[in-house]
Order: C-alpha cells, then structure tokens, then sequence
C-alpha cells in the first residue's frame, strides 16, 4: 500500500453518482453509496484520514470543505462514543490484531442519533508498527433498529410463552375452585400472569360473586358483585354482553363506566382487561387484569389475554364440577356414619373419620358405637375396599348389618361370621376389614375379634404402648367364599386409665415406604399424645393423618377407660401385664418403685418391688394369660401399701418346701417374709392375690390379730 498522497481519489461527486445510475452504468463504489456504505484510508504516520464521499455522507460531511483530518470526524461524536471509538481501534492496534469493528452514534442535524458501523484493517510494517488503517464506514441505523424490534420481539413472545406455561403448569395442580383461586391469588401468581391486579368473579344463580381480588382492582373499592348483575359495572357487563373489554386509560374506564366515576382518583392502575370466562359455550364469569403501566394491547397483547381468560375458565368448569361430586359424595359419607356417639359410663370415646384429600374424597372406611345389655357395648372400626360411592354405599350397608347382629346378643366371633356372609350375598365383588370388640368398662373386659385388619393399640398409664396378639381371621365376604368363618376371640383388661386405639390403613399408610414404619411412627404418637380421648384424637389426625399426605380417607376410635388415681391421701394405679410382653416384668417393677417414690415412701420400695416380681412371675408362668396390678395406699394412720395382683385363673398358689437347689417354691415365703398381711379373693373369672407392706396394722382393743393365710396352690 502506497502513502496517502500516491494513491488515486476513489472518491465520486455526488452529480456524477446520479448520473451514473440515470445512465445505468453503476460500479461498485456506486452500489455501496447506494446503500450509505463509504470507504477510508487513514493514515497513522502522517495523521490523515481519505475518505470517499459515500463515507462523508454517512457522517453528514461535505466533500468540498473536508480537510482529511482525523480529528473533524472525531469532533461530530459525543464524547462517550468518540472515547468508546478510541478504545476499540487503540485496543486493536496495541493487541497486534489486524481487524477490528465497532458500533457508535453519530448526531446528525435533523436530531436524531444515527448508528454507525466501522469495519477496518490495520496494515503494519515489518516491525508490527501499524502504518495505515483501511476499511469502511455504513449507516448502521437500520440494522441496528431491525436487531432490536427482533430482540424485543422475541423477548415479548418468550415473555408470553412463559406466561400461558406458568400459569398452565399452576392450574393444572388446582383440583378445586378454591385450589383455582389459590393458584391466581398466590405467592408470584400476578408476576405469573404479567399483571398488577386481578379480580375473578363467578355467576352464582342471578348474582356475580366476586371469589379473588390481588393487587390494584377496582372491585376492591365499589364492593361490586355484592348487588347480582349490574351492567353498570365492567365485570357484570363483560359476562352478560359476553364480549373482552380492554382499556387503556382510566379515563376511557370511567367514559363507559360512569359509575366508577367516583372512585377515579384512588385507581392505581392504567390499563385494565376484562375477560369474559366461557367454557362448553356457559358463562362462567369475569377476569379482570390490570396494569400500573400504559398499554395499547396489541393484537399479540389481547391473543394472551384471551389465551389466559380460556385456560382460566377450563380449569374452573373442571373445578366446579368436582366440587359437586364431592359435595355429593360427602353428604352420602356422612349419611352412613353415625350422626351421633352415644355417652359410656367409665370412660369416654372419641371417634374421627377424614375423607382423603384425592380423588371424590370418599371411601369405605368407618367407626360405629353399639350399645350392648348390662351396660356393654360394642366398638368398630372397618374398611370396605375401593375408594368410590361403591364403597361407601356397601359399607353403609354392612355397618348397619353388623350393628344388628351385635344388638341381637351374639358374641364377637358370631357378629362377624354373620357379617362377612351378609357381604358375600351382596352383589359385589368388594371384601372389608375390620375390628369390633365388645367392652366392659365395669371390669375392664375387652373381647376383641378382628377380620384381616390391625391389631388395637393399648395405651398404659405410664405412657408404653402395648400392641396386643390378637387372634384374627380373614377378611369379610374372602372368609365366606373361602368357607372359613372362624374369628377367634381375644380377651384383653383395660385397666383404669388405660387407652384402646382402633384405627384404618390410611392413618399409617406412608406412600412409598413399608406399613410398619407407619404403624412405629403411630406407637410413638399414642405414647407422647395427651392422655384424655378427644384431645388424643385431634393429636393423631394432626399428626398422621396430614403427615402422610392424605391419599387415603381415616377412621379413627379411641376409647379411654376412666383413670382410678383414688386420693390423694390414698393414691392408687393399675397397670396391666400382658403374658407376651417381654418387657412388661420389668417395667411392672420400675413403675412399683416410682409411685412410692412420688408418694413419698422409697423405704418401701424394696419390698414392694420384690413382692411384685414375685406375684406377676408367678401369674405369668402357671396360668395362660396377663395380668392386672394394683398398688394402692391405706389410707390409715400408719401408712402402708397394699399391692393386688389379678388373673383369670382359679387355681390358687400352696405353699412348698423347696430344697436347697431348687429354683422355685419360695414364692410365699418371701411374702410371709417380707408382708405385714397377705392373702387371696376369688375375683369373678379368677382371683386377686395380695398384700401389704409396711408397719403392721394397729388391732383394737379385744380383736384377735389376723390369721397367717393358709392358702394354697392346689
């Protein structure tokens, strides 16, 4: 490349250029003038700049008067662009780049600022000294314009396309109209729908009822949709006249709307979109959007505003009618469960039942009360299979069956051979499960029978919970097809203070994971839960029940046997030891040493823990079932203990001579040893053996002391 003044002037006058193309003959230079593109030489060494007159036009220069210097180019720039310009073509030059290309602004005389676009080579000597710089020089504007109405363009279509996949993706997660309501009123729900406010009103009958109201909204101030349809107001006309309304000032509101005339100055919002909801061709009501910033509502603009009012009024018509399904299904619910639970004398019971949150939210699950002669009556709680109208339908059904069969007087095993052969003759394919148990508050029998469901939970006086080997059969209506009826019958004793817990699947039923973990996490909620029955009860629900999501509906019956502490000169507890309870030894004694600790007579203790061994291995080994302690304080001057230890058989013990190596036998001589008095009473089905410990009792004047027992195991 020669210096600047060797090389030949590419530069065209402006009347030969118009002449060319009138003539037809157009070069290249010509066709790049066309298109406000010029060339440039500068040169770095001599510090001036060529430039065609295509180049000068761009920047507003007139040939004749321009003086080839770098500096009267610079000097048309604002000082940030012209420091912007220096910066990329110093960055090229000392990088040892050989090109560079920069965007810049250029004021021109008709005001505007017009995009500039450089593109230069940079030519260097030997040395890597850049001696001159070449390239051209266009008007960028219209480049530059249509790259940002693109970038707008496609950041407003992402915009809406995010806005219809949000608030689809929400809707679709709204089961009901509250949960639709939730879903638009919500944390980020306008941020979601790209407005400010929102009202959404329904046609209730001949009222408009207003169900949500977020953000700036009109409703919010003139209370409308309190009246029924007034056209007076833009939510009743949108949905009478069925038509959008969308307006872009406050003015224009209040133009069509006198009535919100008085309300104009408390309105934050300048544009707002009433959208009339429609689906299977009913009004359903309205959805006002509104919006702080002014707009035009463009023709993409109202497609997304229809776009969300039809996604909207789907999701509601699917909402309302589950709502109705599940009003339905719940009133036929409560019709077939007890509308009421009758009072016991003992004790008091507590009955819950919660429909699952999924699906119709109703099932086959239920609790029952019956009341039985002699002050009895009968406990259940049972699960028909399905969870549908079916279900509910059979186990109303088969409750009312059951309930007859027990008021007749049969005893457990008969009431539910009766009842599974009364569901086999139904006209269903459905089974049940369930446990019923006839009570006896006034000696604390329980006779349990249960058909392929969970065992009871026995909550004791300390706080352990028990769960019971009840025997059991197989599932109602199974058992007959498979001509098996058997329910074998389980006598548990509820002693004063004690708790029964029956209970269906879906109290324990974690999804996902093994039942038993359910059924751990229940022991552990019984044992630290409140001890009266209702309050028990709500403890449970609270906390199982919402804990394992609900997929499954409850009942729930827990029956609390009234506590006997005696008073409190003469407190007493009972607890009861089952025979396969490997722990019950145990804790039979620490609970023995704690009360007279609490009673203030630990010097007692030791015999009263000893004592206690001694009576429970006995019961626990030579008769067939638990057993029921009872510690109690005489209340008389010298204080003592008395400590009763029941079963439910008839043998009495005798007393032995055991030799020196035997290991058992001395059963009563240690109690003749360590007791003041001691003895046996027979105690209907069995008897009580007992003792007291302490100072002896003191006889009065003329009585004979007490005969030495002479009782013996036969």
């Amino acid at each position: 490349m020669t210096d600047h003044d060797q090389q030949p002037s590419t530069s065209v006058p402006s009347h030969l250029l118009f002449e060319r193309v009138h003539s037809g003959e157009i070069g290249t230079a010509q066709r790049l003038a066309m298109n406000r593109t010029g060339s440039f030489e500068w040169d770095v060494g001599a510090g001036t700049i060529d430039m065609d007159d295509a180049g000068l036009l761009v920047f507003g220069l007139d040939p004749q008067t321009f003086d080839s210097r770098p500096d009267t180019v610079l000097n048309l720039l604002e000082q940030s662009e012209r420091t912007r310009l220096d910066m990329a073509i110093d960055d090229a030059i000392r990088s040892g780049r050989s090109s560079c290309s920069v965007h810049f602004l250029v004021p021109m005389e008709n005001g505007r600022d017009q995009w500039t676009h450089i593109q230069a080579r940079i030519l260097r000597h030997d040395d890597g000294r850049p001696h001159r710089v070449v390239g051209v020089v266009q008007d960028a504007t219209a480049e530059v314009t249509h790259s940002a109405f693109m970038l707008d363009l496609e950041r407003r279509r992402q915009r809406q396309t995010s806005i219809v996949e949000r608030t689809t993706s929400a809707l679709s997660r709204a089961v009901t109209v509250d949960d639709v309501t939730a879903a638009l009123t919500g944390p980020d729900a306008l941020t979601r729908l790209g407005a400010d406010g929102l009202a959404l009103a329904l046609v209730e009958n001949t009222s408009l009822s207003v169900l949500a109201l977020s953000g700036d909204s009109v409703e919010a101030i003139d209370g409308v949709g309190d009246a029924g349809l007034d056209r007076r107001f833009p939510l009743a006309d949108t949905v009478l006249d069925g038509r959008p309304r969308f307006l872009t000032s406050v003015a224009a509101l209040i133009e069509r709307y006198p009535a919100l005339a008085p309300h104009a100055g408390r309105l934050e919002f300048r544009a707002a979109a009433y959208l009339p909801l429609v689906a299977q061709a009913r009004p359903l009501g309205t959805l006002a959007l509104f919006y702080r910033e002014s707009t035009s509502f463009n023709a993409d603009e109202r497609n997304l505003c229809l776009g969300l009012a039809a996604i909207v009024a789907q999701s509601l018509q699917r909402a309302k009618l589950f709502d109705e399904e599940r009003e339905f299904a719940t009133g036929l619910q409560s019709a077939m469960l007890p509308r009421r639970i009758q009072e016991i004398e003992g004790g008091e019971i507590a009955v819950r039942y919660h429909a699952a949150w999924s699906g119709r939210q109703v099932g086959g699950d239920w609790y029952d009360v019956i009341a039985l002669p002699n002050k009895r009556f009968g406990i259940v709680v049972g699960d028909v299979q399905g969870h549908d109208t079916h279900a509910a339908a059979i186990m109303g059904q088969l409750r009312i069956a059951l309930r007859a069969y027990a008021g007749e007087g049969h005893p457990p095993s008969t009431v539910l051979a009766r009842a599974s052969r009364f569901l086999a003759e139904l006209d269903t394919d459905r089974f049940a499960t369930c446990t019923y148990a006839q009570v006896d508050l006034a000696s604390g029998t329980v006779r349990v029978v249960r058909a392929g469901h969970f065992s009871p939970l026995i909550r004791h006086m300390d706080g352990r919970v028990g769960s019971p080997q009840v025997r059991g059969g197989l599932p109602l209506g199974i058992s007959t097809d498979f001509g098996d009826e058997e329910y074998p019958e389980t006598r548990l004793d509820l002693v004063p203070g004690e708790t029964l817990v029956l209970y269906t699947d879906g109290l324990v039923e974690e999804p996902g994971a093994d039942i038993d973990v359910g059924v751990r996490a229940l022991v552990h909620e019984v044992s630290v839960g409140p001890a009266g029955a209702e309050a028990l009860a709500d403890h449970l629900s609270d906390q199982l029940w919402e804990r394992w999501g609900s997929g499954d509906d409850v009942a729930l019956l827990v029956l609390r046997r009234s506590p006997d502490p005696g008073s409190p000169r003469a407190p007493r507890l009972h607890q009861y030891i089952h025979q396969a309870d490997p722990e019950g030894l145990s804790d039979a004694r620490n609970i023995v040493r704690q009360a007279l600790t609490d009673w203030d007579m630990a010097e007692l203790a030791d015999d009263a823990e000893l004592v206690t061994g001694e009576l429970l291995v006995n019961v626990l080994l030579h008769t067939e079932g638990g057993a029921v302690l009872t510690l109690e304080v005489l209340p008389e001057p010298v204080r003592r203990v008395r400590l009763s230890v029941q079963d439910r058989s008839s043998a009495w013990p005798r007393r032995r001579s055991p030799g020196e190596t035997a290991t058992s036998g001395r059963g009563l001589l240690l109690l003749d040893a360590v007791a003041s008095r001691w003895g046996i009473e027979p105690r209907g089905e069995g008897k009580a053996v007992w003792c007291e410990i302490g100072p002896p009792a003191t006889q009065p004047s003329g009585t004979p002391p007490a005969p030495s027992p002479t009782a013996e195991r036969p």
